[in-house]
């Protein structure tokens, strides 16, 4: 096995990590550093349909040995991966900032967060798969056990590239399936600076597979792949429908986490300024591109100028910058795309009738980087800032009568990943967490709140199934005649 040390120390291009080997590619892309498009991260190979399929034929070929070997082994995997996860997070961090734009502590959350994740998989390798069933008949034993799926296709976002990868990563591994890996195409160093983690922990060659490269290619062909059993994707709500369709044909199991346009609701018994400080975070944390961010801001009435003006002071406050600087509070959005579609949904709200209170621009700084001021509005439910999932920077404030009229308003749309509330009131944080159609559920507490361990997924257009044990394994009931 070629023990490649950890990126940046990797010299570019990035590679893919197929069968046990690092490999290029028949094509390269570069890897641009949002802060600073003059100091690009690094070139990356493309896979083909043709290193894809080899991927997945090394992952089927190793299950035979992975998926009944010992749980120790796995669970000792797991945790030197996490180990030395934590021991670099300050390089991995660093890494995450240039090449995602978050700003340093948010870089090094993750990347702790990271680790963690895969120490907590480690211990759930050794957790008991099996439990007897008592039988209605005499002399019969039932044992109901758990069983590895096979080759799991994991396709993870750009927005956390090491956390979410790590919680697909973790959980297919340590229930003894077989991963081919296919990162965002714009996070190729993140990637494959966790592939060069995994590639040192000793799992047999095929068992871990790293390819990085297009949807329409390498994302297609894992969806599509006869030998791939399962699909577990984080990213668009169209992403996500196709690769349903594609996986639908041939009855694999697929668990997609999508978007959200997630509701923050703000109660006029709300102790104020926690609730502006928990939206402040919620919305324009990692610049707004987090599935899980507040969008929606529903303010009950009597508190709604003070809030917003509350909001918009703090706004201001802020330091849009280079990530990697220190005192910088939000970093660039995370590429060109996203920059135009920051923009575009502020022409979009201001033509639909919307009040800009605050930002929507971009920004000039030191750097030639894609800057973009985090953008306030009052506008109104039927508005398409108000509808849409725009993944950047962009909040929206709403009206509300009443408490009854808010969380109307935070069902009233097509996702359901995320909602929050801020209350003194325990009888209405308990309605809310009952009657809120959304995944998760926060309590005085930013919408971002929540933890990558922990079950749960959105409802409506947000998710389809759950990344739980049930998703990472097949049951198996034996009955036994003594």
């Amino acid at each position: 096995m070629n023990r490649d040390p950890l990126v940046p120390l990797v010299a570019s291009p990035f590679r893919h990590y197929i069968n046990g080997g690092w490999e290029t590619g028949a094509t390269t892309g570069v890897s641009l550093n949002p802060s600073d498009l003059d100091e690009p991260v690094g070139d990356y190979a493309r896979a083909d349909v043709r290193q894809t399929d080899a991927a997945i034929e090394a992952a089927h070929a190793a299950f035979r040995e992975w998926s009944v070997g010992s749980a120790q082994r796995r669970a000792d995997a797991l945790d030197a991966i996490g180990s030395e996860m934590l021991a670099r997070r300050d390089e991995l961090a660093r890494l995450l900032a240039r090449e995602v734009g978050k700003t340093l502590p948010e870089a090094l959350a993750e990347a702790t967060r990271a680790g963690q994740l895969f120490k907590r998989f480690a211990a759930e390798a050794l957790g008991a798969f099996a439990e007897p069933v008592a039988s209605a008949r005499a002399g019969v034993e039932i044992d109901v056990t758990r069983e590895p799926l096979g080759v799991v296709g994991i396709i993870a976002p750009w927005s956390a590239p090491l956390a979410i990868a790590a919680a697909k990563i973790g959980a297919a591994l340590a229930y003894g399936n077989c991963v081919v890996f296919k990162p965002a195409e714009s996070v190729p160093a993140c990637a494959a600076a966790l592939g060069s983690l995994i590639s040192r922990a000793g799992l047999p060659a095929g068992v871990f597979n790293l390819v990085m490269g297009s949807g329409r290619q390498v994302g297609a062909r894992i969806a599509a792949h006869p030998l791939v059993a399962a699909i577990s994707l984080t990213g668009s709500a169209e992403t996500g429908t196709r690769v349903l369709q594609s996986a639908a044909a041939r009855q694999a199991r697929v668990q997609l986490d999508m978007g959200g346009k997630n509701p923050f609701v703000v109660l006029a018994d709300a102790d104020l300024d926690g609730a502006v400080d928990a939206a402040l975070s919620g919305a324009y944390g990692s610049a707004g591109q987090r599935s899980t961010a507040a969008a929606r801001l529903i303010v009950e009435r009597a508190v709604f100028e003070p809030f917003v003006d509350a909001l918009r002071a703090k706004l201001a406050r802020l330091t849009i910058d280079h990530a990697l600087k220190h005192g910088t509070d939000i970093g660039p959005v995370a590429n060109a795309a996203q920059l135009e579609r920051g923009l575009d949904y502020v022409r979009i709200g201001l033509q639909e009738g919307a009040q800009l209170l605050h930002g929507g621009r971009r920004l000039e700084r030191a750097t030639r980087g894609y800057f973009f001021e985090p953008a306030l509005f009052v506008g109104e439910p039927a508005h398409r800032i108000a509808q849409e999932d725009i993944f950047g920077p962009l909040a929206v404030v709403l009206r509300a009568d009443d408490y009854e009229h808010a969380l109307h308003l935070a069902n009233d749309n097509a996702y359901g990943l995320c909602a929050g509330i801020c209350t003194r009131s325990l009888t209405r944080a308990r309605h809310f967490r009952r009657h809120v159609h959304s995944g998760f559920v926060t309590i005085n507490l930013p919408t971002t709140a929540v933890e990558h361990h922990v079950p749960g997924g959105g409802r409506k257009a947000s998710a389809y199934g759950t990344a739980d044990a049930a998703f990472w394994t097949a049951v198996k009931t034996a009955y036994v005649a003594g």
